[in-house]
């Protein structure tokens, strides 16, 4: 059931609303075949645990005993923020723009993991404040900015309600853009200060104290913790978001790319399409989704736990156990990379091993 706060303008209901109604659970039937096969395997039951449990969601997912994850694709939403002006991050702004080269160029920590995984990087101008019109111009990014960054939202609203739609849109343009040549998808996301409106997003949506879920983000030391802490409290004060209605938690506190990372999940989930989501910005832009149409949930993959501490509150709120805790923060969509050979892993422990019966192996199954 839907917020019954979310209510779209006329010209909003077609394209949202239709792509909402694309959404339904993962398949019983198919979850229950799957089940049963791993049942039989030639192992003790349920020996390879979270991993199977993964096979059954991917069953369900595409309705499939034999899930396609082959064409895998980490999409990077970038986009700036107004808040940076407060101190919240130590780098500049003007990083953004430099890691989206970077990622162009092959040389950033998701490149390196996504080659490994065998995965394709596709990267998103939502919002930076760079004119990166020559990457767009060459191919080598998608264009869907919204802004030049968001506005500070320690002193107002973070975007307009029509421009927080259309971020979300955005997303799922860039999903049903992606769709015919992916299997799964990886969220990822660069924005210097991000984590601050990630941080006000996962506040706002627990109700969980500012100082229990505020981290540390690019290394802030203890005094730059606690302006940062103040900065995401004086925002919640101002601005008030509602937390039964995403888009106005996304606008009044949220970023561009977090709103494409909340429409790439609704996009993906509207294909039957996995998602494994990253850190805690991708999380942050997970719970718009869910908020926005909770059956995305069924299809979302919690990729890692960071570092990050209001990280948790965030999969306590989705109701989902991430699939590593490596006690990493980069970020970009390199704990979604990495989980994608775990997603391999589980397809291959559903189509490749052998049953008792398929391996003539007679007598009770080992307990």
């Amino acid at each position: 059931m839907r917020p019954k706060s979310f209510q779209p303008r006329q010209e909003q209901v077609n394209f949202l609303e239709a792509t909402f109604r694309k959404i339904f659970p993962q398949d019983t039937e198919y979850r229950e075949k799957a089940r049963a096969r791993l049942e039989q395997l030639t192992m003790p039951h349920w020996a390879l645990g979270d991993l199977m449990d993964l096979a059954v969601d991917l069953a369900g997912i595409t309705r499939s005993l034999k899930p396609p994850v082959k064409r895998k694709r980490v999409v990077v939403m970038a986009g700036d923020h107004g808040v940076t002006a407060e101190g919240v991050s130590r780098y500049p702004s003007e990083v953004t723009a430099q890691m989206v080269y970077n990622f162009v160029n092959g040389g950033a920590g998701i490149n390196a993991l996504a080659r490994q995984a065998g995965a394709e990087v596709t990267v998103v101008d939502m919002g930076t404040a760079a004119d990166l019109d020559d990457l767009v111009k060459a191919g080598k990014i998608i264009a869907r900015k919204i802004g030049n960054g968001t506005q500070n939202m320690a002193h107002g609203p973070a975007m307009t309600r029509t421009h927080a739609v259309m971020a979300v849109e955005a997303g799922i343009e860039v999903a049903n853009q992606l769709a015919p040549e992916t299997d799964v998808f990886g969220t990822g996301d660069m924005g210097i200060g991000n984590t601050t409106p990630s941080t006000a997003i996962v506040a706002a949506m627990t109700g969980a104290p500012v100082a229990e879920v505020t981290g540390r983000g690019t290394g802030l030391d203890d005094d730059q913790l606690q302006q940062k802490i103040q900065v995401v409290e004086r925002a919640l004060k101002i601005n008030r978001p509602d937390p039964s209605d995403g888009i106005d938690v996304l606008s009044k506190v949220g970023g561009f790319e977090i709103g494409g990372i909340a429409g790439l999940i609704i996009g993906a989930a509207a294909h039957r399409k996995p998602v494994l989501v990253d850190g805690f910005i991708s999380t942050a832009g997970a719970l718009i989704a869910y908020a926005l149409e909770p059956f995305v949930r069924d299809f979302i993959i919690c990729a890692h736990r960071s570092v990050e501490q209001g990280h948790r509150a965030m999969h306590e709120r989705l109701g989902l156990r991430p699939l590593m805790d490596l006690n990493m923060r980069l970020g970009e969509g390199t704990g979604a990379a990495l989980a994608m050979n775990l997603v391999e892993a589980a397809v291959a422990v559903l189509t490749e091993v052998a049953t008792f019966e398929e391996a003539g192996v007679t007598g009770t199954p080992v307990e």
